[in-house]
């Protein structure tokens, strides 16, 4: 479920490496033979593909699944690999037993479904659902909240349907300089960060920055938490990868 959550999350943010880890997610899965652990696996890679551009992929994936779905009547999983296979064109009514969200936007009812998703506290999803509008406010709104969920995949399907309806203005993309502190790093974390990739040692980095080793200790557990790593090396090899080091 970890690695499927990763996974996940990477295809959402258009980051490297989304289906490397949902292949290891679907080889731990497979074996168990249980419907929920797959199929929960299966809709996150039909989402991960379809995010790529690669609809055959995602209709396969939805697929894979689907008819032990239905047999088990799970409502969630149902609607998921549903909605993937109508995303592909493949699907043209939603199962009546498909989770309302789900069903709702399946059936065309992109603003109730929205509101059913924001109910949830399921903020990606609600503005999945508003990009799917024929209204123009709600697609703005929809930008919106891509722009600042870092959901870039997302945003830039949705600026170019914003252009293809002849919509005036279409908002752009946070600047690089947001982008690039994705991670919520403060500034002295990034003088840390840059640091730390020439290979300062805490006390080193200390002396450098006139502050004690504590607080360089805090800061770098600090970068550990936000970047996800463990180590420095992970942390400089992260860094490099999201563009946080200056050139």
């Amino acid at each position: 479920m970890a690695l499927r959550a990763l996974g996940r999350l990477r295809a959402r943010r258009g980051d490297a490496g989304a289906m490397d880890v949902l292949d290891e997610a679907l080889a731990l899965a497979s074996p168990s033979e249980n419907m929920q652990r797959i199929a929960t696996v299966r809709a996150a890679r039909a989402e991960a593909a379809w995010l790529a551009g690669d609809i055959g992929a995602a209709r396969s994936e939805a697929r894979a699944q689907f008819a032990a779905a239905l047999d088990n009547g799970h409502a969630w999983f149902v609607g998921e690999l549903a909605y993937w296979q109508w995303k592909a064109g493949t699907l043209d009514a939603a199962p009546a037993i498909a989770a309302a969200p789900y069903r709702l936007q399946i059936e065309g009812r992109a603003l109730e479904a929205a509101a059913a998703w924001e109910a949830l506290g399921c903020p990606y999803e609600a503005a999945r659902a508003l990009a799917e509008a024929d209204d123009d406010d709600a697609l703005v709104r929809a930008l919106e909240c891509f722009d600042a969920l870092g959901a870039r995949p997302a945003a830039g399907r949705l600026r170019q349907r914003m252009r293809e309806r002849g919509m005036r203005s279409v908002p752009r993309g946070p600047r690089t300089a947001t982008r690039a502190n994705a991670f919520n790093l403060t500034a002295r974390e990034f003088e840390v960060l840059a640091l730390l990739a020439e290979g300062l040692s805490n006390a080193a980095i200390a002396a450098r920055l006139f502050r004690s080793v504590r607080t360089v200790d805090n800061h770098v557990a600090s970068l550990f938490d936000k970047l996800s790593v463990s180590t420095r090396e992970a942390a400089v090899a992260a860094a490099a990868t999201h563009g946080l080091l200056k050139k």
